[in-house]
């Protein structure tokens, strides 16, 4: 078990990476100040820092889908514009991340595979003994070379080198 002097190491040495992501957060305006439910759409209405709108379909937000009407109303803005939440289903949503979840940005597409990553499942686990048994992974070099291979072939050659 750690100690207090190891985890008040291990705290302050994140900290000022956190502050320093808040503060670039805050200066690319992906903050929310304010949100509203359009019942009719059955959309997310939120407005950034930035002055950008976005609106979020509530079927594609995980935890609202299968919630009443009246209960995604009641969502509030919380962490000064960092996330929503909905008190009556204890549920909080981070606006940058959903935010570039709707826009597909790099960041939010590599926070998605490295946590699909983690899953587990029969058949991975199966596909991953069966990939071990093959000798695993082709390895960085191993690729490189078999697309140079690959290229080399498929390029057309000049009218001096070919005999026809």
């Amino acid at each position: 078990m750690a100690s207090k002097a190891q985890i008040a190491k291990a705290v302050d040495a994140r900290l000022a990476a956190a502050v320093a992501a808040g503060a670039e957060r805050r200066k690319r305006g992906d903050l929310a100040v304010s949100v509203r439910y359009e019942p009719r759409r059955k959309r997310l209405h939120i407005e950034l820092a930035s002055g950008v709108a976005v609106d979020v379909p509530v079927i594609a937000v995980e935890g609202l889908a299968a919630a009443k009407p009246i209960v995604i109303r009641r969502v509030e803005i919380v962490g000064k514009g960092h996330g929503l939440y909905w008190p009556s289903l204890d549920l909080d949503i981070s606006v940058p991340d959903l935010v570039a979840g709707c826009l597909g940005t790099k960041t939010w597409m590599t926070a998605l595979a490295r946590q699909a990553g983690h899953a587990t499942s029969p058949a991975k686990s199966a596909s991953s003994r069966a990939n071990g048994r093959k000798g695993g992974r082709p390895r960085k070099v191993e690729v490189a070379r078999m697309s140079a291979a690959v290229k080399q072939i498929t390029q057309p050659t000049s009218r001096s080198d070919n005999p026809l």
